[in-house]
């Protein structure tokens, strides 16, 4: 589940990512009552099984199976939430076309909602690979060992938003980054799912790593996330 919206007095309308048919809504009414069947199952970063029927405006949510409960757990430590609302909401972001099939996004996803709500790592961690990741789904994956441009081997100093990711020498734009070498290592790491190299990082490149990947995924999305300022960063 990656969010929910009030619907007159007692509904609400459920934006889910599923497995085979991507994004989709659904109404669950009178699930704001105390008494409502769905109880708890029905919140955000709860993984889901669920049967709907199909409405002309809207389809309705008839039944409700817990597949496991991420929600529950991440509550109980702010920042951990605050990751998993940035994740739900770039997931939302990275599939807006509803009833399109995003399976790689889907299982992106609940991979990392697993490993936040088990704190198998840092949590700022998990987001930056989630959200590299993500970008790369959609086609827009950072050059970390070749130039961006001209594709010479690397690595290289610069770090080009419009560029592509990294960039030589020669075909740095007047506009770029120099960041440093440790942190673009460490976002290869993340991109690739090294995460023995991204665990060992310092927490300065961590946050310039941080800094560049939102800034990476604000130039493609074209506006930032409005959860990613609330993220709590150490």
């Amino acid at each position: 589940m990656l969010r929910t919206q009030k619907l007159g007095e007692a509904d609400r309308i459920i934006t889910m990512l599923t497995r085979d048919h991507g994004r989709i809504r659904g109404v669950a009414k009178g699930v704001r009552r105390t008494m409502s069947k769905f109880g708890a199952r029905l919140e955000p970063g709860s993984h889901i099984d669920v049967q709907l029927y199909v409405g002309k405006t809207f389809d309705t949510i008839t039944q409700v199976e817990a597949v496991m409960n991420y929600g529950e757990a991440l509550t109980e430590d702010y920042q951990r939430w605050t990751v998993a609302s940035a994740i739900l909401e770039a997931a939302e972001r990275f599939s807006p076309n509803e009833q399109e099939p995003a399976f790689q996004e889907f299982q992106l996803v609940v991979g990392a909602m697993k490993v936040l709500s088990e704190n198998r790592y840092e949590p700022l961690l998990i987001l930056d690979a989630f959200l590299l990741r993500s970008l790369a789904v959609a086609g827009y994956a950072p050059s970390m060992t070749l130039c961006s441009r001209c594709e010479k081997p690397g690595p290289h100093r610069y770090f080009s938003l419009v560029g592509g990711g990294s960039v030589c020498a020669d075909c740095r734009p007047s506009a770029c980054a120099t960041p440093a070498p440790e942190t673009l290592d460490l976002m290869g790491a993340l991109l690739s799912s090294n995460w023995e190299v991204a665990s060992a990082s310092e927490t300065k490149n961590r946050r310039e790593a941080s800094g560049l990947i939102a800034a990476y995924l604000q130039w493609h999305l074209e506006r930032g996330l409005r959860s990613l300022p609330m993220v709590e960063r150490v």
